[in-house]
């Protein structure tokens, strides 16, 4: 291991420093782009209209009740509002903060558990890892509920496997935890922890099964969190929101919501090529068949993830960041081949270099090739059956060609991790692929998206942005989009009757009406109330006055 790490690894106080200036690179242009329809605006939305209709405790949409989510994280967004105001930056916030919380708490407990190197590497791969870097730069709510899944896991891990004296603490921190991640996102967060326990017990026969007092120490934490949020959410809101939100949590495995629906094999392909470099140094782990490490700590690991991919694999619903909880057992297995590798326990064959190298070069020609792509749109066209897709790229977007450094700078480091490797100076090899994530994704977050949501839905927003302040009525007709309200803040105390359409289309309107559809959507076209003010991208945009 290099000479920088040896030296910092086993002093925790320099050890924290290192990641906290490392993951300054998660709050590093939170704001650049705008939000993304649907879960980054529609998340942001819920936050802002808690602080405009000054009622924290309903979550909204349009100010009416949105019963698919709980409100920890929205309450999240609203404090960073407060701090910061009402924009992008704020909204993305709270998970660049759990972003460095993920850091200290991963080297935390590799230091606990193995050593101040064991827990500095896991940092580092896991903060050099893509898809897990990503989220830390985004505003949706999975990566404060995987934490919260991942430390009530990792506290019963203690109470059942570790020799800890006090595990009637642990059970309850583990209870108050997993609490934690069902007033975030929901009942999925109870049920991981559950099924990883179950999986786990039965593996091992249910002989380390855990003591009874245990189990009531584990629900008393999780009944002070949830009884805490349920008895306001009755009071305020009665039984009913209680129940629609079930039947959602329900209709996501049962149906494909929003039209997600995707092959079983899915979550396989973006968690290999989406959690690059972890995915391919975990593979030796995770087939492996015994290794003595402590408190079962992989055997935990290895129940965690495949609990994981296999259920959201067999869900209808399938949605990119759904198998997201993988990716905190698939580091740890990650990090153990690396670790296990540097003190000459386990050799790093050539087949599993060739696949780092294989894998990484292919992530970072994927990185070249979307901006050589939309710099050549036109030759997309004759292939393309959608005119709004076509619409959309035709919107005006200057590229430069600069747009390909950070797929060559991925390239450049995922070579140079590769020689490391090859060296068997595995330090360096992690240092210089954490440091290839972070350039080439600042490198992504300001030469790339902002072009991409240019015209994805940039003359959408640009448009709700206009009449911000005005006196009107903003809606989407025909597609379903939660800019209009971000974006056009829309105030608190409107009419009710604008949450009909047939009120907005044809009803006694006390103010203007602007309606945005999508190109493909020419209804409004040809109807007597409203007149199209333009069209612009894969958008057209009309007007009714009272």
């Amino acid at each position: 291991m290099s000479h920088f790490l040896d030296k910092i690894a086993n002093n925790q106080k320099q050890s924290i420093l290192f990641l906290l200036i490392l993951s300054a690179t998660f709050f590093v242009g939170l704001g650049n782009v705008h939000l993304f329809d649907w879960d980054e605006i529609n998340f942001a939305e819920s936050a802002r209209e808690m602080i405009a209709s000054n009622d924290y405790l309903r979550v909204q949409i349009n100010y009416s009740p949105f019963w698919e989510k709980p409100p920890f994280f929205f309450w999240l967004q609203v404090g960073s509002m407060k701090l910061f105001g009402i924009n992008e930056f704020a909204a993305r916030f709270p998970n660049a903060l759990f972003g460095f919380i993920y850091l200290v708490s991963f080297y935390l407990i590799g230091k606990k558990h193995f050593s101040g190197k064991f827990g500095l590497l896991w940092a580092l791969l896991f903060f050099g890892s893509l898809l897990p870097h990503l989220y830390f730069k985004s505003g949706i709510i999975d990566p404060v509920f995987n934490y919260f899944i991942f430390m009530s896991i990792y506290f019963m891990m203690l109470v059942i496997s570790g020799d800890h004296q006090k595990k009637g603490q642990l059970a309850l921190i583990s209870g108050l935890f997993s609490g934690l991640s069902v007033i975030t996102k929901g009942p999925v967060g109870f049920l991981l922890l559950g099924l990883t326990l179950f999986i786990y017990l039965m593996i091992k026969r249910f002989k380390p099964f855990p003591k009874f007092k245990y189990i009531l120490f584990f629900f008393l934490g999780f009944v002070i969190i949830l009884s805490g949020w349920l008895s306001m959410e009755v009071y305020q809101n009665g039984f009913d929101i209680l129940m629609q939100f079930i039947a959602y949590q329900v209709e996501l495995f049962n149906s494909p919501v929003a039209g997600h629906e995707q092959p079983f094999y899915y979550h396989f392909v973006v968690v290999f090529f989406g959690c690059f470099p972890i995915s391919v140094l975990a593979l030796p782990m995770l087939f492996k068949r015994k290794i003595d490490i402590p408190f079962d700590m992989r055997t935990w690991m290895l129940c965690l993830f495949w609990v994981v991919m296999i259920l959201f694999s067999l869900t209808t619903t399938k949605i990119i960041h759904y198998s997201s909880m993988a990716y905190a057992p698939l580091s740890f297995l990650a990090v153990l081949t690396v670790y296990k590798a540097y003190k000459g326990e386990f050799e790093i064959k050539k087949s599993l270099r060739i696949a780092f190298l294989s894998v990484g070069l292919l992530v970072g020609l994927a990185l070249m090739a979307v901006p050589v792509i939309l710099m050549n749109k036109e030759s997309l066209y004759p292939y393309m059956n959608d005119p709004f897709a076509v619409a959309s790229l035709r919107t005006a977007v200057d590229w430069s060609g600069i747009e390909l450094i950070g797929g060559i700078i991925f390239i450049i480091g995922v070579i140079t991790a590769f020689v490391f490797m090859r060296k068997k100076m595995l330090g360096n090899a992690v240092k210089t692929i954490a440091a290839t994530m972070a350039v080439t994704l600042l490198c992504v977050q300001f030469l790339i998206l902002p072009k991409i949501e240019s015209f994805t839905q940039g003359p959408a927003i640009a448009f709700y942005k206009e009449l911000k302040g005005q006196d009107c009525y903003v809606e989407s007709y025909g597609f379903k989009s939660y800019a209009q309200y971000y974006y056009f803040e829309e105030p608190y105390g409107l009419s009710e009757n604008r949450k009909t359409q047939s009120w907005l289309l044809t009803g006694e309107i006390d103010k203007p009406v602007y309606m945005v559809s999508k190109i493909t959507n020419t209804e409004l076209d040809s109807h007597q109330n409203f007149k199209k003010i333009k069209s612009e991208g894969g958008f057209n945009f009309y007007r009714r006055t009272p």
